[in-house]
């Protein structure tokens, strides 16, 4: 089912329909469009079909698990942020979907409400800033946020909204010490002792596709992370 999206369509992924539908309705009433699939194979038919703006993927689904549908989208050049639904209680389940390309997650029960907000800052931060925000540059890496481009040696990469924004929210003040604390409220929008993981995972993410660049992260043992050329 698809309702005419205002603020951009959502695709959630869900083979409870239970789950799915309570999804729908708090979306729809923040004024987004909704098109809800039931397995994973519809789902990443209809993720190529109808590019939403975002995906609300559960990770266990029959036919194609969620972490394969985001495999298969990133393969294709896809970055349409993805939020996870997970009712495992596995720490190595959440970490393959973020490794995955995901970038974030909410673990069943969760609270509609939180996932809808979940969801609006996520697309805020995909869409970039509002104002003239200058590009940084440390090293060899030039990010731009109002082109949200990243580049090496002026070579693009390609990166979920969140791992953008974890770069952009380190090169903001180089040599500065981020604890995972600050990163989590500062990117993702909450804190909470139970999701440092989520910023090492995504550190690792970026620092693997930053290549010979890599080394401009630094990991401050026992604090955080730092960004210093």
């Amino acid at each position: 089912m698809t309702d005419a999206p205002a603020k951009g369509l959502i695709l959630v992924v869900e083979d409870e329909r239970p789950i799915a539908d309570l999804v729908r309705l708090y979306l729809s009433r923040d004024g987004f469009g909704v098109h809800v699939e039931h397995d994973g194979t519809a789902g990443l038919a209809a993720a190529r079909r109808l590019r939403p703006v975002a995906c609300i993927l559960d990770i266990a689904l029959p036919g194609m698990e969620g972490t394969e549908i985001v495999r298969r989208l990133r393969a294709d050049g896809d970055w349409t942020p993805v939020i996870f639904l997970t009712a495992r209680d596995d720490e190595v389940d959440r970490i393959l979907g973020l490794e995955m390309g995901g970038d974030d997650y909410v673990t069943k029960p969760f609270s509609p409400r939180e996932l809808v907000t979940r969801v609006k800052a996520l697309l805020r931060r995909a869409a970039g800033p509002q104002g003239g925000e200058q590009a940084k540059t440390l090293g060899p890496v030039t990010l731009d946020p109002a082109r949200r481009q990243v580049t090496v040696d002026g070579v693009p990469l390609s990166l979920t909204p969140t791992e953008f924004d974890l770069l952009g929210h380190l090169l903001k003040r180089p040599g500065r010490v981020f604890t995972r604390e600050e990163l989590l409220a500062g990117v993702w929008g909450y804190a909470s002792a139970a999701g440092t993981r989520t910023v090492d995972v995504h550190v690792a993410q970026v620092r693997a596709k930053l290549g010979g660049a890599a080394s401009l992260i630094r990991t401050v043992r026992g604090v955080g992370y730092t960004a210093d050329a």
